[in-house]
């Protein structure tokens, strides 16, 4: 691995959505539990609750669901479907050969995600990542979820790093928003729920997928991608 000048030196990450392809099947169990208990939840209805921390989100649904007892029915029949499943979320392409490359070259790793601390880390135990990360971020450990900076400045305390030299890896529109407000340069490899064009033409790069930063390597991080 030939190793140069690096434009950062910390990394964050999101979770769902970006390193784990978590979104589809969260997504079609909250449909499916809304239609065993008749409510009219459309595709375009949670999308709106996506990248949002959980205080924020259960308001959201709570709106949509209209009760919180039918809420709460739907979300334990959401997790008795993830839990019946017994798999771990797919990773999504790329992510562990950019993670091995950034391991390698000894640049530290954070995730920044909405998604319950003790959630996070079982999610990314069960997929096999959670060896690469220094740092781990929840939702829950902070006032203020996306698409406020908070999230993102507990991550860069975590590592011991600047915002100018870290970049962010995001998928939505609230976590690209975090990431800017918090100082990061910011790669959008959008998912299910893109962020609005405003958003992406702040961002230092809008990728298809972890596997098109394989190229960029050398310039931001000073290394080739590993093999």
């Amino acid at each position: 691995m030939l190793r140069g000048s690096s434009a950062f030196t910390a990394v964050v990450f999101d979770m769902d959505g970006l390193l784990l392809d978590s979104e589809r099947p969260i997504r079609d169990a909250w449909l499916h539990a809304a239609g065993v208990l008749g409510v009219p939840l459309s595709e375009s209805d949670y999308l709106s609750v996506v990248g949002l921390n959980h205080t924020d989100s259960y308001a959201r649904l709570l709106a949509l669901f209209g009760h919180d007892a039918i809420l709460l029915d739907a979300a334990r029949a959401r997790a008795d479907a993830s839990l019946a499943s017994g798999a771990p979320f797919e990773v999504k392409p790329g992510a562990r050969r950019l993670l091995r490359t950034l391991r390698e070259a000894r640049i530290p790793c954070a995730v920044a995600s909405s998604t319950h601390h003790a959630e996070v880390r079982r999610r990314l135990h069960l997929a096999g990542l959670l060896d690469h990360f220094s740092a781990i971020c929840g939702g829950d450990e902070v006032r203020c979820g996306k698409p406020d900076p908070e999230l993102y400045a507990l991550a860069l305390a975590r590592l011991n790093a600047v915002a100018h030299t870290t970049l962010a890896f995001e998928d939505s529109g609230h976590g690209v928003q975090a990431a800017l407000a918090a100082g990061l340069a910011t790669v959008a490899v959008p998912d299910l729920k893109a962020p609005a064009p405003q958003w992406l033409a702040r961002c230092h790069a809008v990728l298809p997928s972890l596997e098109a930063v394989c190229p960029h390597c050398p310039d931001w991080f000073g290394v080739n991608c590993a093999e």
